[in-house]
Formats: structure tokens, sequence, C-alpha cells
């Protein structure tokens, strides 16, 4: 017999983080727990203010609809159990995180999602790029970490990436502008880098407001760029373009781990790096990601480096996290199907 449970959960962030307009004060989200002959999957549903389509009330709706249908259909068969791969979830009613969320307890429970971790993620820099020196000096093999840019003056940030780089020799850095330069500022901010330093640039994803400002970006300058948000827009389409280094996919702002999977394949066959990041989930969200990036992108470092912006855990803890641990019991049951 089947049985799905929805929570609702609110986890408060650290003061400040500001996404691409709004001031996140607290990150607040679903968790669906599906049970089915003793095993039991779960999936983070966490739509994110300014950059997913759906509204956390959109969400719910969507994700109660799925999860009654999931109980109420016959028992588990083969074309069923395949639903988190076989794209089941996918389609344009269902909003992505709902997607994602749900065929990730789909997929636990069926075995599909392998449980190998190895919890490594690149560091991400918010604060004082110094403290992030003692985690660089001991990070094995090549060093690496990221940066949001475009948030200050643009040689604010340009001199915060030559010291980083300076400071670290062997350290290379991903950029996050989130399409906030005009062609101008980009241009002023590569202006002012340390002409040594570029090459240790891995990308910059999304510098410009359009793409096409962004690949003519990548062109005059020879910094590479990564797309993020373009992916997801309608008529995108994934090919090999010169000064284009990486796709960059978060799975809550894109959809179930079918979709996923096919935009990895398809960025591997363009010869890009395809890189799994965070959307500021739970560390129970986090801890998924980190497993499907160790599945399906094992050389290349997940962007999972956000926990760090919550003032909790949530019923999945990251290994060597200190913050304090919501356990499900704490949360509230939004609905229950049987």
């Amino acid at each position: 017999m089947r049985s799905a449970t929805l929570y609702g959960y609110s986890v408060p962030m650290d003061a400040g983080v500001v996404l691409r307009n709004p001031l996140l004060n607290s990150r607040d989200g679903l968790v669906a727990v599906l049970q089915h002959n003793g095993r039991i999957g779960m999936g983070e549903i966490a739509p994110l203010p300014g950059f997913s389509l759906e509204t956390l009330a959109e969400a719910k709706a969507a994700s109660c609809g799925m999860l009654d249908a999931w109980v109420t259909r016959e028992p588990v068969d083969r074309a069923a159990n395949q639903a988190p791969l076989m794209g089941l979830t996918d389609g344009n009613a269902t909003p992505p995180s709902v997607a994602f969320g749900i065929s990730c307890a789909l997929a636990e429970l069926a075995g599909q999602l392998p449980e190998m971790n190895t919890w490594l993620t690149v560091p991400l820099c918010t604060r004082d790029p110094d403290m992030l020196l003692p985690i660089l000096l001991g990070q094995p093999g090549k060093k690496q970490a990221k940066m949001k840019v475009g948030m200050h003056d643009v040689i604010h940030d340009s001199q915060v990436v030559n010291r980083l780089l300076a400071a670290v020799p062997d350290l290379y850095l991903r950029l996050d502008a989130n399409r906030r330069w005009t062609p101008d500022k980009a241009a002023y901010f590569a202006q002012h880098l340390d002409p040594s330093v570029i090459r240790r640039i891995d990308f910059i994803e999304e510098p410009c407001v359009t793409p096409d400002q962004s690949l003519a970006f990548a062109q005059n300058t020879g910094i590479p760029i990564a797309w993020d948000e373009s992916a997801r827009e309608p008529g995108f389409q994934l090919v090999a373009q010169p000064g284009v280094a990486a796709l960059v996919i978060k799975p809550s702002l894109t959809g179930s781990l079918c979709l996923c999977r096919s935009l990895i394949l398809q960025a591997q066959r363009a010869g890009l790096s395809a890189v799994i990041s965070s959307a500021i989930e739970s560390s129970l969200g986090l801890s998924q990601l980190s497993r499907l990036a160790g599945w399906l992108t094992p050389r290349v470092l997940p962007g999972l480096d956000t926990l760090s912006l919550m003032g909790s855990q949530l019923i999945r803890p990251w290994p060597g996290s200190r913050l304090p641990l919501i356990t499900l019991d704490q949360l509230a049951p939004i609905a229950t199907f049987s």
C-alpha cells in the first residue's frame, strides 16, 4: 500500500542574503515523503523567489495533485518504477521544483538515486575572501572556488578577483554575475583584471542581460562564459559556441531527474562541462544534489556551498556542519495521502 505526506518547512537565512531582487529572510519549501512496501523516498520542493516561475503556493497545489494521483494508482509496475528516469513527472504543467522534488522521492523509493556521495563542493566566497584561504589551501587536487559578482562596483569586483587569485597561485575561479552587467560594465570589469589571472577564470555565469551580449563579452575578452538562466528559456539551443565553457544546471529550477540527466548528456556531447549547482536548497536537497553530481558529473565539482547561508539544517545533515538540525517529526504535515 502506498502513502505520501507533504510537509512544510521554513529555515532562517543569514541576514542580508540578496538574490536578484528580493531579500531572503527565510528559505521556505516543502518535503514530500513517499512510502511503499517498507521503503521511504524523500524529495525537497523549494521554488526560489526571484528565479522560479512558480510560487510556493502553486508548488504546493501541484504537489498535492501529483501525490494524490500517485497513491491511487495501481501497484508499482516496471514503468512506474522508472518514472524518475523516464520523465513521467515532466510536462509543461508541472512546476520545475515539483518535478525535481517528486522525481527525487520516486528515485529514492525505487533505489535509483545512488547512495555514493563524496560531499565535495566548490567553496563559495560570500564575504571577505581572506576567510576562504584556509579552505582553499587544504583543498585536494585542483583548487576551485566560486564568487558572486555584479552586486558591487565592477572595480571592487575585479580587485577582489585579482587579490584572491594572487593569494592562491594555483586557484581557479568560477564567477556568477546573474545577468547584472551591461556590456559596458562587463567590459570594464575585464579591463581591470590583472591579465595574468584571466586564464584562471574557469567561466562567468551569464555576465550580461542577453545571451548575445554574453557571447560577445566572451569573444572580446577571452573569458569563458557558462549558460545558466538562458538554458531554461524557451527556444534555447544547447550547442558548442566559441567562448562557452559550461552549462550550469540548478535542478530545482530545471525539472525532473530525467530532464536534468538529458541536459547533462547534451552538454557533454557539445563539449561543455555540466555543473550541478544549488538553488539554495536545504541540507536535504543539497545531499541529493551531491549524490546526483557524484553519479552524473563525477569529474566536475558541483556548486553546493550554500548551507552556510542558512540558520539550520533539515532532516539530513551535511557532514561537518555545526548548524542545528530540524528533524522530520518537528515539521507540520500539510497533507496526507493514503
